[in-house]
């Protein structure tokens, strides 16, 4: 039986593409392949694609990311491996900055049981948030017919960009200290992360029945919300398990 390959559109005749390689056998994301297969394959294996990831992100991520989704994945590096690099190499640099965390804040007392949790469980931290995240893009753009698994696979990606932008301001910490500076630069982040989601969230949902107008409509209000819950809502209760659980 002849199929078409979902990466390059050749037609497949065995289990793999002749062309570039892929399996034929690609399939549409599920909760059940989501924890059987990819996470763990995520957190052990580590594929080609990361620097080819990385530019796509940061050059047409809505578009690249859905493309993933629907089945291009050759290039593309594992959604978790992709995000565990990312973090721990964030994790890594905030070791060597010349300032602390709670400098940045008015209120300690915000982060002080956060800072807690995180210092041996930050890799969990981020993604704590992401189930949340995803049901919220759900719902908005829940036309689309993209399933839940398919708006967390989405998310992690874009979580993982949030994460790369803190990194590259940890690394001018290493080297800069002025905190006025900092103050407004670290500020300047949520803003810049709302930015991002919103012409991720546009990209993405481009090819779907949304009105130009609705879909920028919905792209913001997606990104706030997402900001809103990732450093404002789960920031609070993890604050607060850090506050009464953790010493």
């Amino acid at each position: 039986m002849i199929t078409k390959c979902l990466n390059c559109n050749s037609d497949v005749q065995n289990n793999f593409c002749s062309v570039c390689g892929q399996k034929a056998s690609t399939h549409r994301y599920s909760l059940q392949h989501f924890f059987v297969h990819d996470l763990v394959h995520g957190v052990f294996h580590f594929d080609k694609g990361f620097f080819y990831t990385l530019k796509e992100l940061f050059i047409r991520p809505g578009h690249s990311i859905r493309e993933y989704i629907e089945g291009k994945r050759i290039n593309h590096f594992n959604y978790f491996s992709f995000a565990l690099i990312i973090l721990v190499l964030s994790h890594y640099l905030k070791g060597f900055s010349s300032i602390e965390t709670n400098e940045l804040y008015n209120n300690v007392d915000r982060i002080s049981g956060y800072q807690k949790v995180a210092k041996d469980y930050y890799k969990i931290l981020a993604f704590t948030g992401i189930p949340l995240l995803s049901l919220a893009s759900y719902f908005i753009f829940k036309r689309s017919k993209q399933n839940y698994t398919e708006h967390l696979i989405m998310n992690v990606y874009r979580m993982s960009v949030g994460s790369i932008i803190l990194t590259i301001f940890y690394i001018i910490t290493i080297f800069y200290n002025n905190m006025e500076v900092l103050d407004i630069l670290f500020d300047t982040i949520g803003f810049i992360d709302i930015a991002y989601s919103a012409w991720f969230f546009y990209q993405y949902f481009s090819v779907f029945s949304y009105k130009k107008r609705g879909l920028i409509i919905r792209s913001i209000v997606t990104s706030i919300v997402v900001v809103l819950i990732n450093n404002g809502l789960m920031r609070y209760i993890v604050n607060e398990i850090g506050k009464q659980f953790f010493k």
